[in-house]
């Protein structure tokens, strides 16, 4: 009976089919045993009903323990086969949280970089009150030979250009060229350039809406006239047609002679063509560029040196816009190191033609 308890002991745990099998063995190997004592039957009799019934119950036993342990061992196997995937999955989700993570870092990291720059850029821009930072925007009229005129692909050469673009290297600046009428010139600095050259004399009335650079170049007047003029002085000017560029000091002087009929142009080169066809008498341009038209056409007109006609020296300089004293310093700076390296006068003699003493 202890054996049979023990069978039922371990089986205890199984499903409730196992267990009504197990108890009707049981039951079974009771009722034999029970029958063979009461019956007085051989003891082999006995012996083997009973082993028989042990052997079942034991069979019965052995069956459950091995289904169980069974299922143990699949429930295992399942349990780590869902471990491994869920690792595995742990392992995928952590791998592509850290690609995440490490790209999310290197756009971070980006967009830092650019902020900086941005904020360089802007600050650069702020403390030379440049319109774009890193930049020179220079205006200039480029109808005023040596010193601005169209090149051969279009774009604005001559002295002035050759100028500012070595003070925008000195300063570390891109410099970008802007052409307009020479009249529009002061109007746009601030707006649309950061400043002017063109030739542009310094005169007390342009210092009412500009600021202006240290002089880079002393002119004077001159004065054009067909080659069979008579003009000579300045009162041979008087009551004449007489031609100029709007805007410039030819305008301002022919302005002011007595019964003159001023004519102005947008370019120099408008006045002169007139002047060849017999449309004005004389046009008053700055001694350099007149030299540069009388000898495109010698035959026609001549040039006369201003001094005749008690013209007054003058002085070019760039034009800035009022109050922005840190670009002022800086092409000043800019100038002086251009002056005292020898450049500026490299570049006189390439486009002027003479050397500054």
């Amino acid at each position: 009976m202890l054996f049979i308890w023990g069978c039922f002991k371990a089986v205890s745990g199984r499903e409730n089919i196992m267990k009504k099998e197990l108890v009707s063995v049981i039951l079974s190997a009771c009722m034999a045993v029970t029958l063979l004592a009461g019956c007085g039957g051989s003891t082999g009799t006995a012996s083997s009903a009973a082993g028989g019934a042990a052997d079942n119950a034991g069979a019965a036993a052995a069956g459950a323990a091995a289904e169980s342990a069974g299922e143990a061992e699949a429930g295992a196997a399942d349990e780590a086969v869902a471990s491994e995937t869920a690792a595995d999955e742990g392992g995928a989700d952590s791998a592509e949280a850290e690609s995440k993570e490490a790209t999310e870092a290197a756009e971070e990291g980006e967009s830092a970089e650019a902020a900086e720059a941005g904020a360089a850029s802007s600050a650069e821009a702020g403390d030379l009150g440049l319109l774009e930072g890193g930049k020179l925007i220079a205006g200039t009229n480029a109808a005023f030979p040596p010193f601005e005129y169209q090149g051969d692909d279009g774009n604005p050469e001559g002295f002035d250009m050759a100028l500012i673009k070595e003070i925008g290297a000195r300063m570390g600046l891109e410099v970008s060229i802007e052409e307009m009428e020479f009249d529009a010139l002061i109007a746009a600095i601030g707006t649309k350039t950061d400043c002017a050259i063109a030739g542009m004399t310094v005169t007390d009335e342009r210092k009412q809406n500009v600021d202006f650079s240290d002089s880079y170049y002393d002119a004077v007047q001159s004065v054009l006239v067909p080659i069979d003029s008579e003009i000579a002085t300045a009162d041979d000017l008087k009551g004449k047609i007489i031609g100029s560029q709007l805007g410039t000091t030819g305008s301002f002087i022919a302005a002011e002679i007595e019964g003159v009929d001023p004519r102005e142009y947008n370019k120099a080169l408008d006045a002169v063509n007139d002047l060849i066809n017999g449309r004005i008498d004389a046009v008053i341009v700055d001694r350099n560029p007149a030299a540069v038209f009388a000898s495109k056409y010698p035959e026609q007109i001549k040039s006369l040196e201003g001094a005749g006609f008690g013209f007054e020296p003058e002085s070019y300089a760039i034009a800035i816009k009022k109050g922005n004293s840190k670009l002022v310093e800086g092409v000043n700076a800019a100038l002086k190191e251009i002056h005292e390296d020898g450049t500026f006068d490299k570049l006189v003699e390439e486009y002027i033609g003479e050397a500054e003493e």
